[in-house]
């Protein structure tokens, strides 16, 4: 699933692109992507407005509408979103299009069909989509030990399951979760409550670095996304995830996987004792 970086990386491609072209047109091919409002009020409402800018707050995306509406948008497991000419091929799973002023298309494909799309409008509370439920973001100047302290240090959970929750932390998944454990040399499966506040402080060191060396290494251009289908995401930087069995890249020891909080969790026992 797309994390944080990911996530801000299909922000940086398409916003500049997409900013001040207007929606003249909306086609839904699979109507149970769009959750809010029905399929034909989300076509009736959006057709005709136009987009001044682009959003993201921890996996979610936002379209900001004129007017100041917004559809907010989360990928989920597979979906991608693809600012196309409008000749390009068609992918089979393309559940969603975006006609737009300059003949170009928006499109949303997503195999799994978990993906789903919230229209917003100016004024409402969005109480429909959960980005009201997430915790602050981990790159916000305001994050920091203390906060992670305060948020978890009475937990029992394992610390890894706490970094995943949501409304604690915005953006974590289980990328990097583990690359930030790794970094900061903490176990996945330690209770939350047993971290001292060294082990805070790097922690959320370990979290900043992980999710900027993410979103740096992520970096494409517009023609690299679209020539990817926008899955084209990096993964040769990444220290443990998916690569259990595998030589650390610190001590030379083997990795080992484990299952966290129902998890799979790779990790290197002896960096992270």
């Amino acid at each position: 699933m797309p994390e944080l970086p990911e996530v801000e990386t299909v922000r940086r491609i398409l916003e500049p692109q997409v900013r001040g072209l207007r929606i003249v047109s909306v086609t839904v091919n699979h109507p149970a992507v769009i959750a809010r409002p029905s399929p034909e009020e989300f076509c009736r409402l959006t057709a005709g407005r136009q987009i001044s800018g682009m959003s993201r707050r921890g996996k979610f995306l936002s379209l900001c509408l004129e007017g100041g509406g917004r559809i907010v948008l989360h990928l989920r497991m597979t979906g991608s979103l693809l600012l196309t000419p409008p000749d390009y091929p068609l992918e089979k799973h393309t559940h969603l299009i975006f006609y737009l002023d300059d003949g170009r298309e928006l499109r949303f494909t997503d195999l799994r069909r978990f993906g789903r799309f919230w229209l917003i409008e100016n004024g409402e509370d969005d109480i429909f989509s959960g980005v009201n439920r997430l915790g602050p973001e981990p790159l916000d100047g305001d994050f920091s030990a203390a906060s992670l302290r305060l948020a978890f240090a009475k937990r029992k959970k394992a610390v890894k399951s706490c970094l995943l929750d949501q409304e604690f932390i915005a953006g974590i998944g289980n990328i990097y979760a583990d690359e930030s454990l790794f970094l900061a040399k903490i176990r996945p499966d330690r209770p939350a409550g047993s971290l001292t506040m060294a082990e805070w402080e790097r922690l959320a060191a370990a979290i900043k670095e992980a999710l900027l060396l993410g979103i740096e290494e992520n970096r494409m251009s517009a023609e690299e996304y679209l020539a990817g289908k926008g899955r084209g995401y990096r993964s040769r930087y990444l220290n443990v995830y998916g690569r259990a069995g595998e030589p650390c890249r610190l001590c030379g020891g083997r990795l080992c996987r484990a299952v966290v909080g129902g998890r799979g969790s790779v990790y290197c026992p002896k960096c992270q004792r």
